[in-house]
């Protein structure tokens, strides 16, 4: 799998991770112990980029004992999602505890208190607990917000949804992140399961195979892949089948415009 460098960060990232918004909102010993399975996995595929949020319920824990001994082999990502600064101190605090003491990319959810949330984690990062600040939201009406932050100097990533169908960040964010030297990690490569629901037949994607394309969902990671302004995808699963599909999808050759186009066009099959 390739891996690029996080922004002016120089740090290195596989292309593909794996999110973990409710596949990893679980309770109970078989449930863990099969996030677990799937965390190997991934890391044996060379998925080691892992990103959450305390907005994911169980999340940050269940990730956390999934990757147990194997926490030096992954690079963690994580949010801080309250209005609340002593909230915010208690997120930070119970994240590292699930880490090891340490969070590779801290970021701010949704720009939630964005004021008082970066100055935290900047402190976190001067003690050593904290490699990377990012921000993210999902909303395109937040778009303005985020593209004010990022000019504030204080990041090294963001978090933004991008897809074949939602290519809203394509406008201002992408370019704007790429003149700033930021990384940018892309949720909802796969429309949050939508885009996935009504595949084209397979036919339509044999023109795709020449770039290692199988599947329609690795199309859809491959087209947001083949921005060079994003720096990873991060889609979520809980089936252990797609781990290695989803890697796949993270090898060159990357869509040229045609594939890229093709790809487009059959987003709207039905």
């Amino acid at each position: 799998m390739e891996t690029r460098p996080l922004g002016k960060s120089g740090v290195q990232v596989p292309v593909v991770g794996m999110g973990t918004w409710r596949t990893f909102d679980v309770r109970g010993a078989a449930a863990e112990v099969s996030r677990r399975t799937l965390v190997s996995a991934a890391l044996t595929a060379g998925m080691q980029l892992f990103d959450s949020s305390p907005m994911y319920g169980e999340s940050e824990r269940v990730l956390g004992l999934a990757l147990a001994e194997r926490r030096a082999d992954a690079f963690v990502a994580t949010k801080v999602w309250t209005h609340s600064v002593d909230e915010g101190h208690a997120q930070i605090a119970a994240a590292l505890a699930f880490y090891g003491g340490r969070v590779d990319l801290y970021q701010v959810h949704n720009l939630v208190a964005w004021r008082g949330q970066l100055p935290l984690l900047e402190a976190a990062r001067a003690a050593g607990y904290v490699g990377l600040i990012g921000a993210t939201h999902y909303d395109q009406a937040a778009f303005p917000e985020l593209a004010d932050v990022m000019q504030t100097g204080r990041l090294d990533a963001i978090q933004v949804p991008y897809n074949a169908a939602d290519t809203e960040v394509s406008r201002v964010i992408l370019p704007l992140a790429a003149s700033l030297g930021l990384g940018v990690l892309v949720m909802r490569p796969l429309g949050g399961g939508e885009l996935t629901a009504h595949p084209p037949p397979v036919a339509e994607l044999a023109p795709l195979r020449q770039f290692g394309v199988e599947t329609w969902g690795q199309a859809l990671l491959k087209w947001v892949l083949s921005d060079p302004r994003v720096t990873a995808v991060i889609p979520a699963t809980s089936r252990l089948n797609r781990v290695g599909e989803n890697a796949a999808a993270g090898a060159p050759p990357w869509f040229d415009a045609d594939a890229r186009a093709r790809v487009t066009a059959l987003t709207g099959y039905r």
